[in-house]
């Protein structure tokens, strides 16, 4: 019975150490606190994550992102791709970019998960300049 319990409260903190990210989170404006969409991340064939506006809470002032600067300029920002590229590193995923469809601007990015909430941060050169949004999860 005890070599029993011990398996399970084991195999129950790999599974806590093993931080997922994908699945549906409720973005939170850093600014005024409201909650603005939901990004539902997911990973694709080649390993690495992105992830998608999939809900609007907001209306935003253009429904497209026409500030963006690459192929993302002039789509509707429900659908867009707002992360791409993540890779995991041990408990936080990074090596990837994440764009602001109110500002245009693409940023990298590092995600960790603490419980139901990501810290998403984005960052110009060194992670010091920067600021972190904490997201929450939606079932």
């Amino acid at each position: 019975m005890k070599k029993l319990l011990l398996t399970l409260v084991l195999s129950l903190f790999g599974v806590l150490s093993f931080a997922q990210i994908e699945g549906k989170w409720k973005t939170i404006d850093d600014e005024t606190k409201q909650a603005k969409s939901i990004v539902e991340i997911y990973k694709k064939a080649d390993g690495s994550y992105y992830g998608k506006v999939s809900q609007l809470l907001i209306k935003p002032a253009d429904p497209n992102c026409t500030v963006c600067k690459d192929d993302r300029k002039g789509k509707p920002i429900l659908g867009l791709e707002i992360i791409r590229g993540l890779k995991k590193d041990g408990d936080e995923f990074t090596g990837g970019t994440i764009t602001d469809p109110k500002t245009g601007k693409t940023y990298k990015c590092t995600i960790t998960r603490t419980g139901d909430k990501l810290n998403v941060r984005g960052y110009v050169g060194i992670s010091l300049m920067g600021r972190t949004q904490t997201w929450q999860k939606v079932n």
